[in-house]
C-alpha cells in the first residue's frame, strides 16, 4: 500500500464525519424561523443538536479506537434506520459508510502506523 492510498484511508471516514456533522448541524436552523422567543430558540436549538453531538462523540471514540468506530456508526446507522421506519439513506447511509471506511480502517491498521 503506498503513501498517498495509506493517507486516504486513515483520513476520509474522520473528514466525512466531519462533514456529515455539519450537514445535521444545518437541519438546526430550521428553528430560527419557528417564531419562538430567545430562551425557546436556544432550547429548542439544543435539541436539535443532539444527533450533531452524538455523531461528533461517536467520532472522538472512533479515532482512537476504529474498532469500535465500526460498531458505534454501524449501530447508528442501523438505529435511525429502524426508528424512522425504513429511515431514508440520506442519514443512513453516510453513517454507513462512516462505519465501512473505519473498518478497512482498523482492518489495515498495522499497515497505516507504518511509514
Amino acid at each position: 500500500m503506498n503513501r498517498s492510498t495509506k493517507r486516504v484511508l486513515f483520513w476520509a471516514p474522520r473528514v466525512l464525519c466531519i462533514l456529515f456533522a455539519i450537514f445535521l448541524s444545518v437541519f438546526a436552523l430550521d428553528v430560527f424561523s419557528a417564531g419562538y422567543d430567545f430562551g425557546e430558540t436556544i432550547l429548542a436549538l439544543l435539541i436539535h443538536l443532539i444527533p450533531t453531538c452524538i455523531v461528533v462523540m461517536a467520532l472522538l471514540i472512533a479515532w482512537r479506537w476504529e474498532g469500535v468506530g465500526v460498531f458505534l456508526f454501524i449501530a447508528l446507522a442501523l438505529f435511525y434506520m429502524f426508528s424512522s421506519r425504513g429511515g431514508s439513506w440520506v442519514i443512513s447511509g453516510p453513517l454507513f459508510l462512516i462505519g465501512v471506511l473505519f473498518l478497512l480502517n482498523w482492518i489495515y491498521r498495522a499497515q497505516l502506523k507504518r511509514r
